[in-house]
């Protein structure tokens, strides 16, 4: 009975990920996920602040400003299939000034908004 619980309060952290390197509250570190994707650069209060990098399990990447765990402010993400997109984030999707280029090398310049492009 004493595993059984130990197990189920150690499930969330094995769920989730943890703080594998630095100082992952207020400052520099590494943020690994149990799913196998990665987070590393600023914090504050515990969540992605600031500059940092998330490389996904998949091979999905984005590098860039991050404001409360949100992709916000200029940023690339750069997705596994080979296509890109450049610009200024807001709330974890493309908003403002943007290039999107896909893996064929067709290129989409403009605005976008609420992840989508306006405009031809």
């Amino acid at each position: 009975m004493k595993k059984l619980l130990l197990i189920l309060l150690c499930l969330p952290m094995i769920g989730f990920g943890q703080c594998t390197s630095g100082d992952c509250e207020s400052g520099y570190g590494t943020f690994t996920y149990a799913s196998g994707g990665e987070y590393v650069g600023e914090f504050k209060d515990g969540s992605f602040n600031g500059k940092g990098s998330y490389t996904a399990a998949d091979g999905d990447k984005y590098v860039g400003e991050w404001k409360d765990a949100s992709k916000d402010g200029q940023g690339t993400f750069t997705y596994s299939s080979g296509s890109e997109y450049v610009g200024e984030w807001k709330d974890d999707e493309k908003n403002g000034q943007g290039i999107y280029t896909t893996s064929n090398g067709k290129a989409y310049k403009g605005i976008f908004e609420n992840g989508k492009y306006l405009g031809r």
